[in-house]
């Protein structure tokens, strides 16, 4: 009998409960990979003031979707999905970053499991230090806090592979036919924003992104007309631009009136598809006079998608 794998899901994770926002905020905020405030040793007295001040309002939005984030439902979802596409041979495990499971807690569920061998997938389609570089950090850190003998292989990015720009320009699609003119809509792909300074380290985000977005312009053809922007700054020092926001503006001043939002490097829908754009920048474009707002659907669990995984794992695997 074949020795079994785990595939490790890295995700970024998102609260479980209203309660949850501020301890997932805390964890966030104390991440010197994405944010260094200061000496490490005073972060967490600085971080503990910034979500202090901000949890109200970030609750009041998982307020608006429920009550929480979807991401660990959706995310075990598509480790199912991924599980079911590779065999009995293998079984899936989640680490969050910000939230539960925690990677110290996926790792002891692989070791009570008798696996020795792992295979981490990022679920962000785009390298950054920020996102994949911080997760796989952790990764490395709990390894070594732990002891135990693991054979570990990680799957880091692949926003361009094959499957991967089908399923997205898929969803383009599905969003496009929902209004009656395709050729008169506006394509606007939303990626998630980091610091400039982090692409002037170089940090290769932004240019897997541009990729991205042009295999996906690639299949949908020319005629269409498209914007790449970018969502969700979180603090005051300078981020990639356009900003979604400043894009939305131009676009209703440009007398643009049907617009399909595209969101980049998410791959599962949780607080900036469903609050950010989907109430967010809908209640902005309504008020700037777009007369047809839309959001193409996240990947979540398409088969495209899962096919691109799974294609990732064998490929590693040899």
């Amino acid at each position: 009998m074949p020795e079994k794998t785990a595939l490790l899901l890295l995700q970024m994770g998102g609260p479980d409960s209203i309660a949850a926002v501020e301890p997932f905020l805390m964890n966030l905020f104390t991440d010197r990979d994405i944010i260094k405030i200061g000496p490490s040793f005073l972060q967490p007295f600085v971080a503990r003031r910034i979500v202090k001040k901000r949890a109200p309002k970030v609750a009041a939005y998982y307020e608006q979707i429920g009550g929480k984030s979807p991401i660990r439902e959706l995310t075990d979802a598509q480790g199912k999905g991924l599980q079911e596409l590779l065999g009995s041979d293998y079984s899936y495990f989640v680490a969050m970053r910000y939230s539960r499971p925690s990677t110290l807690e996926a790792l002891a569920a692989i070791k009570n499991a008798g696996i020795k061998r792992i295979i981490a997938v990022s679920l962000y389609p785009h390298y950054s230090r920020a996102t994949t570089g911080s997760s796989l950090n952790e990764l490395q850190r709990v390894l070594k806090q732990t002891k135990h003998k693991f054979e570990l292989t990680c799957i880091d990015r692949f926003y361009d592979h094959p499957l991967y720009i089908s399923a997205l320009s898929e969803k383009v699609f599905e969003g496009l036919a929902s209004f009656a003119d395709p050729k008169d809509v506006e394509i606007v792909f939303s990626a998630h924003s980091l610091p400039q300074s982090f692409i002037d380290e170089g940090d290769p985000y932004l240019g897997h992104i541009e990729e991205t977005v042009r295999l996906v312009m690639e299949r949908i053809g020319n005629a269409s007309h498209h914007q790449l922007c970018f969502q969700s700054k979180a603090s005051p020092v300078k981020w990639l631009e356009p900003s979604t926001g400043a894009t939305l503006k131009r676009l209703a001043g440009e007398g643009r009136k049907n617009l399909l939002m595209v969101p980049l490097s998410f791959v599962s829908d949780h607080i900036e598809t469903l609050h950010e754009i989907d109430i967010q920048y809908a209640e902005e474009a309504k008020e700037l006079g777009v007369t047809r707002f839309v959001r193409s659907p996240s990947l979540n669990s398409s088969p495209l998608f899962l096919e691109c995984l799974a294609d990732l794992v064998r490929k590693v695997q040899g």
